[in-house]
């Protein structure tokens, strides 16, 4: 890990200061990426996976630096699903065959979304805590646990990817401005936005489909 820092140490050099934290250029190049992703998923333009395996790399990078390694690592893990998704919103087929298009969970899936995120949450918390020098370690478990739940769901463009993503991103909202990384703070607020319109867009689509 630290040759794979030291070989991004170009990138690591501060850009500008913003609320009297430094900007690296590394956070501004997946700041922008990870904006044009969020767009792509909302038209439902398959180019969003390929944006969020470069921006996701360049966001392990950075979370690994600031002691985010729940969040690190879910980088990756983002990193493996997008190729998954990719090949999903390319040639994906629903349960009767036919291709697979934007539509909704029964309240039954939504439930078992919904347990598997509350059970996923302390373990990690825990492993956290107990095998890193996380500063935040539960705080840090909850979104990466649920951000593997919303990426499962993007990927399958259940509708249900959107609300996960607006308290996803609300925890991470306040966890990065704990570690001062102000930029990434505005990407999340901006993430929040997005994915309320991500959300009415989706219902529209599912509720033209069905």
């Amino acid at each position: 890990m630290d040759s794979l820092l030291a070989a991004a140490a170009p990138l690591m050099v501060s850009a500008f200061t913003l609320w009297g934290a430094p900007v690296t250029r590394l956070e501004i190049v997946a700041f922008v990426l990870s904006v044009a992703m969020v767009a792509c998923n909302i038209r439902v333009i398959p180019w969003g996976w390929p944006l969020a395996i470069v921006s996701s790399l360049l966001y392990y990078l950075l979370f690994w630096k600031y002691g985010l390694y729940g969040d690190a690592v879910l980088q990756l893990f983002f990193v493996v699903v997008a190729f998954w998704g990719w090949w999903q919103w390319l040639r994906g087929r629903r349960g009767d065959g036919s291709p697979l298009r934007v539509h909704s969970m029964s309240w039954a899936g939504r439930a078992r979304v919904a347990l598997c995120v509350a059970a996923g949450w302390p373990l990690l918390g825990l492993y956290l805590d107990r095998y890193t020098d996380s500063t935040v370690p539960y705080w840090d478990a909850f979104p990466t646990v649920a951000s593997i739940a919303g990426q499962f769901l993007l990927g399958r463009k259940l509708v249900e990817n959107w609300p996960t993503w607006i308290i996803v991103n609300t925890v991470c909202v306040a966890l990065f401005a704990y570690k001062a990384l102000w930029l990434t703070v505005l990407l999340y607020l901006l993430f929040i936005a997005m994915a309320a319109v991500g959300w009415r867009a989706w219902r529209r689509l599912a509720a033209e489909a069905s």
